[in-house]
């Protein structure tokens, strides 16, 4: 199971959020690129990096993060966050990340978004199922939608995408544990896409109950801030 570790971005800076709510938001870095060099040091191979500007407007603005990160560690980089058009696919990727993790346009227009899974490569991309009270959540997660996480992974597996991320927003940012039935329900159903738990992890512990469940890796951001969970302590799992 890989350890991927959140850098959330607004304006340029290192934050988290609670909830997913924007006004509950708090500064922990200035420098992402300081951030990024300390997981990369600590032997972190995979990094999840989300523009929240971006995921707000729908259009990419953080990118020269992105590409400073890129281009100053060998750290294997999703990026996510307003990604709409062609454009901010290319944008993207020129500027450094391995894959486009995306939420919004999978969910409101399958018809570009499969254009993009043949035009780049759908091993390229990262689809975001961020779930509120059972139900995908788009822009930011300030928009609700009627679908479910096991509707939006049955349209594009069948399209050749593999990996999934799945966030649950009642739990994230406040370390209380992570969503563990709601991945196993998952991976009952879909036991050969490659999921990755994120959203509430607190503890180590329930990393080894993730990987036990079958998820193939885990995105990390405020316990690791909030060093509930240290980098010494992901050590095992590297």
């Amino acid at each position: 199971m890989k350890i991927i570790p959140a850098i959330d971005i607004i304006d340029g800076k290192c934050v988290r959020l609670t909830k997913g709510d924007y006004s509950q938001q708090k500064i922990y870095n200035e420098d992402p690129l300081e951030v990024a060099l300390q997981f990369e040091g600590a032997g972190i191979r995979r990094l999840h990096l989300v523009d929240l500007d971006g995921a707000k407007c729908g259009e990419v603005k953080n990118w020269k993060v992105l590409e400073k990160i890129a281009g100053k560690t060998k750290l294997v980089i999703d990026f996510s966050g307003g990604i709409s058009t062609q454009k901010n696919v290319e944008i993207t990727f020129n500027s450094g990340a391995a894959y486009a993790a995306v939420g919004s346009i999978a969910v409101k227009d399958e018809l570009t978004f499969s254009g993009w899974l043949l035009a780049f490569g759908a091993e390229k991309f990262i689809i975001g199922a961020d779930v509120k009270q059972g139900r995908i959540v788009i822009r930011g997660w300030t928009e609700s939608t009627a679908l479910t996480v096991f509707e939006l992974i049955d349209k594009y597996k069948t399209k050749g995408v593999k990996q999934f991320f799945c966030t649950d927003v009642e739990k994230d940012g406040l370390l209380q544990g992570t969503s563990l039935d709601l991945y196993k329900k998952i991976l009952n159903q879909h036991p050969s896409v490659d999921l990755i738990a994120s959203g509430g992890i607190t503890r180590v512990t329930e990393l080894d109950e993730l990987r036990q469940a079958g998820c193939k890796g885990a995105i990390i951001g405020k316990a690791l801030y909030e060093n509930r969970i240290t980098l010494a302590e992901l050590k095992r799992f590297l």
